[in-house]
């Protein structure tokens, strides 16, 4: 199995040196003194179940690898639109593009039944700019569950987690999603096909609509945001307005809001992604995390007025500070 990393940051160097250790032939794309280190030393991998160095290829040409079976993006949702000349040579006829994103996905009412079925996202997918790079026949969707950071060049620090959960926009398990779910466990990774994906990513969503925000505004870690109980109740408040757009486009996953505040609080002083993008003055996952549900409230006919409160402040604040 022929697999590009397109992106190989945190998450994109841990799961191709994961793929690499379980036999795949992995490729992957990075720039920089991070590439370069890879290119001598390999990915170093420090996890609490175990170190592990890799040495799969790497390289900022695409075009030195060619057409393979599955390109997996490391990327930023963002990304996705200007990614086109990097990801078009590693494209053959059957390729399946795997979206290791965080929010919702361009590719989301694909083949999705009810009357939703084919509707364009514009926050994710703006005058179907990220279809025409990356069609979403291709799509294979995927939830990643593992925290990881680059701790130096070359250097991935595994902090906890390692499901990645796939699943087509189709529904059903397919045999090219058995396939790369068979290559990720081979490389020691939790890989379960969902016939229905869709209720992962609003699992995960819930969680991401509610804190990136609040901690974006606040400068507060998850367990302040938890302790504070004007905030907590915020977030609850916005996890149910969260799952009633989930239910209203068909999905209704068994979780439980307390149960979600209370993993949030246990996982300590930890701030968000977009909170680390807003101190590190790189542009906000917005658009996929939050807007994206905004539209979809004002598609199905959600009111959602705190969502909508906390997305307006929220969007003020991204180009008050250059990071939208």
């Amino acid at each position: 199995m022929k697999i590009a990393v397109l992106g190989a940051g945190a998450i994109g160097a841990f799961v191709g040196a994961a793929l690499h250790r379980g036999g795949a032939d992995v490729h992957l794309i990075a720039r920089g003194p991070h590439l370069q280190a890879i290119r001598e030393r390999g990915v170093r991998v420090i996890s609490p179940r175990g170190d592990f160095v890799a040495h799969p290829h790497a390289t900022d040409d695409p075009t030195e690898i060619g057409p393979v079976d599955f390109v997996f993006l490391g990327l930023k949702a963002h990304s996705y639109q200007s990614s086109g000349p990097l990801i078009e040579p590693l494209l053959g006829a059957h390729t399946a593009v795997v979206a290791g994103q965080n929010g919702i996905p361009w590719w989301y009412f694909h083949r999705l039944p009810g009357p939703y079925e084919g509707r364009r996202i514009e926050a994710v997918d703006p005058g179907g700019a990220t279809s025409k790079v990356l069609a979403p026949e291709r799509a294979v969707g995927c939830v990643v569950y593992p925290a990881t950071v680059i701790e130096a060049p070359g250097v991935i620090r595994h902090l906890e987690g390692t499901r990645f959960s796939i699943g087509e926009p189709g529904g059903g398990i397919s045999a090219r999603c058995s396939a790369l779910s068979e290559a990720m466990i081979a490389g020691g990774l939790k890989c379960p096909v969902e016939p229905n994906l869709r209720d992962d990513i609003w699992i995960k969503l819930m969680g991401n609509v509610a804190f990136n925000p609040i901690s974006a505004l606040t400068r507060a870690t998850m367990v302040e945001i938890c302790q504070h109980p004007p905030t907590r109740r915020l977030v609850a408040q916005l996890m149910e307005e969260t799952l009633d757009i989930a239910a209203r486009v068909g999905s209704t996953p068994d979780i439980s809001i307390e149960k979600r505040l209370r993993g949030a609080e246990g996982v300590g002083d930890h701030k968000t992604s977009m909170l680390q993008d807003l101190e590190a003055g790189k542009q906000l996952e917005l658009d996929a995390i939050v807007t994206a549900v905004v539209e979809m409230a004002d598609i199905t006919g959600a009111e959602a007025p705190r969502l909508r409160a906390v997305h307006a402040a929220t969007d003020l604040l991204a180009r008050r500070t250059g990071t939208g």
